[in-house]
């Protein structure tokens, strides 16, 4: 139960920390999402693996450091936390975003690819920095992490949102920062790319199979 609600804190911070700086058109939003996701991850590794993310919960199961058990609880932890964090925000800010991203034509390919591209290497990150038996108990994990998110944010934020989770997606569409009916390419393109990230991971890391977990896996 502790590695759940380690999930749930961590992921409610992270979506707090994207609906409250997004709803207020704050200019570091980017920067400020990284560093609460670093934080949270220093704060978490050592009891849950600090996961915060559906999709990286995806490509830890598949790298065969998670039981299934496990991966189910997790993801309903991250999901319930970026439900709370929305409708926290919601609260806080108490305003409507400027626009909501409702993805179609061309732009709907376009998000679907730069959700799938970021996602892969957030989770390709995580797995070579996290759990990866050649960084044992290392200290830039965290920032690594969140140095990935912040980059993805400001390289494709204005294409896809930069969400590059599914309970940030989640959160976002209670907030009305991304529409309903548009929610689905995040969940498949987020999940899309973590599951090639890991099988990548596997092929590039051969030696990694059955590898002992670290303290931040």
């Amino acid at each position: 139960m502790r590695k759940y609600v380690t999930e749930l804190i961590g992921t409610f911070f992270l979506v707090l920390t994207v609906g409250a700086t997004v709803l207020a058109n704050a200019d570091l939003a980017p920067l400020a999402i990284g560093v609460v996701l670093m934080a949270m991850v220093y704060a978490g590794g050592h009891v849950s693996g600090a996961h915060y993310n559906p999709a990286v919960t995806l490509a830890v199961l598949i790298r065969r450091r998670i039981s299934l058990t496990d991966a189910a609880g997790y993801v309903v932890a991250q999901l319930v936390g970026a439900a709370l964090a929305a409708l926290t925000a919601g609260w806080l800010v108490n305003a409507s975003p400027a626009k909501e991203l409702t993805l179609s034509g061309r732009g709907l390919g376009a998000a679907l690819l730069a959700e799938a591209l970021f996602t892969f290497a957030l989770a390709y990150v995580v797995l070579n920095v996290a759990t990866s038996r050649s960084h044992p108990d290392n200290s830039f994990y965290g920032l690594a992490i969140g140095l990935t998110v912040a980059a993805g944010a400001v390289a494709v934020g204005g294409i896809s949102g930069g969400a590059f989770n599914p309970a940030v997606a989640l959160g976002g569409s209670v907030m009305g920062l991304i529409s309903w009916s548009s929610v689905w390419v995040h969940l498949v393109a987020e999940i899309a790319g973590a599951a090639v990230a890991a099988g990548v991971f596997l092929f590039v890391n051969p030696d990694e199979r059955g590898a002992e977990t670290t303290a931040s896996s």
